[in-house]
C-alpha cells in the first residue's frame, strides 16, 4: 500500500516526463540519452540526471564510472550553454527560463553571491540539490569569469556524479535490491530534493 501512495504522490507531469526519460535511458541510446539530460537540465530541463545515472549504473556497474564521465561532460556543456544563454539572452530566452520557477526575486541575490565569491559560487549549485541552471544562466548574465565558471562546474558536477557511481560501484547489488524494493519512494525524494533546492533559493538568498 505504502508503494500506491507513493506512486500517487509522484503523478504529475514531473513524473510523466521522468517515465519517458526512463523509456529512453532503458534503449539501445541510453548513454546518449544520459548525455542530452544532463546537458539540458543545467539551462531549463526540470529533472536532476542523478536519478537516470543511477538507473544505468545498476544496469551496468562495471561502466558506472564511464556514465559519470558522460553526465559529467554533458552537464558541464549544458552550463556553457546556460552561460551563453544569460551572456547573450538574458532579457528573453534567460528571464523567461527563470520565470518559469518562480525564481525571478533573486537574481540579484544571486548577483550579490557572485560578487563575494565569482564563479565558484557555481561550484555550490554544481555539487548541491540547489538548481544549477539559475547559477549558470545568471553567471553569463552578470559576465562571470568563463574559464573559473567552467572549472568550478566541472568540478562540482564531475564530484556529485562520480560520487554517486563510487556508490554504486562499491554496493552494486545491494543497492540495486534496495532500489527495486523501494523505487517508488525513491522517486519521490529526487522530486523533493528537485523542489527542496528551489525553496532553499528562495528562502535563503
Amino acid at each position: 500500500m505504502a508503494g500506491d501512495s507513493s506512486a500517487n504522490t509522484a503523478s504529475g507531469p514531473l513524473k510523466r516526463l521522468y517515465d519517458y526519460c526512463m523509456d529512453w535511458i532503458a534503449g539501445p541510446y541510453g548513454a546518449w540519452t544520459l548525455f542530452i539530460i544532463a546537458f539540458v537540465e543545467s539551462s531549463f530541463f526540470p529533472l536532476p540526471p542523478d536519478v537516470f545515472l543511477i538507473a544505468m549504473c545498476i544496469a551496468a556497474p562495471t561502466r558506472a564510472f564511464k556514465y559519470a564521465a558522460i553526465c559529467s561532460v554533458g552537464s558541464v556543456l549544458g552550463g556553457m550553454l546556460g552561460y551563453g544563454l544569460g551572456l547573450w539572452f538574458m532579457d528573453s530566452l534567460g528571464q523567461q527560463i527563470i520565470g518559469w520557477y518562480g525564481l525571478e526575486d533573486k537574481y540579484l541575490s544571486v548577483q550579490n553571491l557572485y560578487q563575494k565569491y565569482d564563479a565558484w559560487a557555481v561550484g555550490t549549485a554544481g555539487f548541491t540539490p540547489l538548481p544549477y541552471k539559475l547559477f549558470t544562466i545568471t553567471a553569463g548574465a552578470f559576465e562571470i569569469n568563463f574559464i573559473t565558471f567552467v572549472v568550478a562546474s566541472l568540478v562540482s558536477r564531475s564530484a556529485r556524479f562520480f560520487l554517486v557511481a563510487a556508490f554504486i560501484w562499491k554496493f552494486g547489488a545491494p543497492v540495486k535490491d534496495f532500489i527495486d524494493k523501494y523505487f517508488n519512494i525513491i522517486s519521490v525524494v529526487f522530486m523533493f530534493l528537485l523542489i527542496g533546492g528551489f525553496v532553499l533559493i528562495k528562502y535563503l538568498l
